[in-house]
């Protein structure tokens, strides 16, 4: 099938007008909106964003799942007296929190990087005392050789050592065997953090990213574009050779 022939997706330039106006066209009332730009979906595109609507007004998962997380997102804001001004007044952890509780869910499965099992421990705690059961699997579970993945030593992060591959399906499968509601994601790899999402049954959401450098706050790189790491704007991360055929 071929591509339509308009401009690609590309709502984050509007980044331009909102710094100029305070607003976009999908933020703004209808009598005062600022004319859509030309790779604006929300006419071209109008048919898929109704009917997707239209799957939030009915009885089923999603449809909870929808108004619950907009809920949510009104119980993550408290007003300035005197102002119309917002203060937000939730962390993630206590939006997930309440996200859970107004979905009915109890049992929270958890997959965790094995590197962050303290950061995992405290939110059992937590997820305990907020009335949950709280379950947890280890993306090392089974502690098997990255080598059986057909990788090479020199693949591995300290080659000539045993190291275990990370094991995404197998966290997802456990958690589905337990049967949870809803399975959070504490500092998965990139790529494994995939693995895991598509393999759980149950919905998933992600408490932390992992990034290592910036101590799991990867958008600390956003912010640091134009000193830290405008290198990225300028040079390839990794250099790949074409395959040849």
């Amino acid at each position: 099938m071929s591509e339509p022939n308009h401009a690609p997706l590309a709502c984050a330039n509007c980044s331009v007008l909102w710094k100029k106006q305070g607003t976009t066209n999908c933020w703004s009332a209808p009598e005062g909106r600022p004319p859509r730009p030309g790779y604006c979906p929300s006419e071209r595109e109008a048919t898929i964003i109704e009917e997707s609507f239209r799957q939030y007004t009915g009885d089923d998962g999603d449809a909870k799942l929808a108004r619950v997380a907009a809920q949510v997102e009104g119980l993550c804001y408290q007003p300035v007296p005197g102002s119309d001004a917002v203060n937000a007044r939730w962390t993630r952890v206590e939006d997930t929190i309440a996200l859970a509780k107004l979905m009915g869910y109890r049992k929270i499965g958890i997959g965790t990087c094995i590197g962050l099992l303290e950061e995992s421990s405290r939110l059992v705690d937590i997820l305990q005392a907020q009335g949950f059961e709280p379950l947890s699997v280890c993306c090392k579970a089974g502690s098997i050789d990255k080598l059986e993945l057909g990788l090479s030593e020199e693949d591995k992060v300290r080659p000539g050592t045993f190291e275990p591959a990370c094991n995404p399906i197998a966290q997802a499968r456990l958690l589905n065997q337990a049967g949870t509601d809803m399975n959070i994601i504490v500092g998965l790899c990139v790529g494994h953090d995939m693995l895991f999402a598509k393999h759980s049954e149950a919905p998933v959401t992600t408490l932390v990213v992992k990034d290592r450098v910036t101590g799991h706050n990867p958008v600390a790189v956003l912010y640091g574009q134009n000193f830290y790491y405008k290198r990225l704007q300028k040079q390839p991360v990794l250099e790949t050779k074409e395959k040849e055929e």
